[in-house]
């Protein structure tokens, strides 16, 4: 074999692994956006995220508003006072006292609805048609009547719900607000969208 034989071989052995490494390097590169667009968005991965939520700096009787899952989910500490009143409440004045008819988690299956009993977590949302209802902590609000212990309103359709979210017998909404998976990172942190290890 003449040394321009073998030169010949080596340049086209070369030529041809440089030629199916620049191959698959293409074809990798060109699987890239067919592989990225199999995966959700930034948007559907934040829609269907958890949320940490701070309650650290809640007020005792306040409110807070947050979004899970384009939801409003509301988060209450209640008083003491406010949970004495909620403990009294009559039976026989709730549809579902103990959170039976609908699913729920089961930390939601008592007279307080929550983890722990000074703040509440749910959906702000009516379970009649999904109107928001108003926050109304005061005892005897103006239109509630003098027997109103405080809770929430729907200005829609007159549905009442007491401080755990749960809904009077005889109104138009047929179960209680809905109480979302949720556990506490710490003592002031709430991750809303997950229970998991919680009982």
């Amino acid at each position: 074999m003449s040394n321009d034989q073998s030169v010949d071989i080596g340049r086209r052995h070369f030529l041809t692994v440089a030629t199916g490494v620049t191959g698959a390097a293409g074809a990798a590169i060109a699987a890239v956006p067919f592989v990225s667009s199999m995966r959700p968005s930034a948007r559907a991965q934040a829609l269907g995220a958890a949320v940490e939520v701070d309650i650290g700096k809640l007020d005792m009787g306040a409110l807070l508003k947050v979004k899970w899952r384009g939801k409003p989910i509301f988060i209450v500490k209640r008083s003491p006072e406010a949970l004495q009143r909620l403990r009294r409440l009559e039976d026989a004045t709730l549809r579902d006292p103990e959170s039976l008819e609908a699913q729920q988690p089961s930390y939601a299956q008592n007279w307080h609805r929550s983890l722990r009993e000074e703040v509440l977590v749910m959906l702000g949302s009516c379970t009649h048609l999904g109107c928001a209802p108003m926050f109304q902590p005061e005892v005897g609000a103006e239109g509630l009547g003098a027997d109103w212990q405080g809770g929430f309103f729907c200005p829609c359709h007159g549905s009442k719900f007491d401080m755990a979210g749960r809904v009077y017998a005889g109104v138009p909404a047929p179960l209680n607000l809905v109480i979302p998976p949720y556990r506490y990172l710490s003592e002031s942190v709430i991750l809303i969208g997950d229970d998991t290890g919680v009982s």
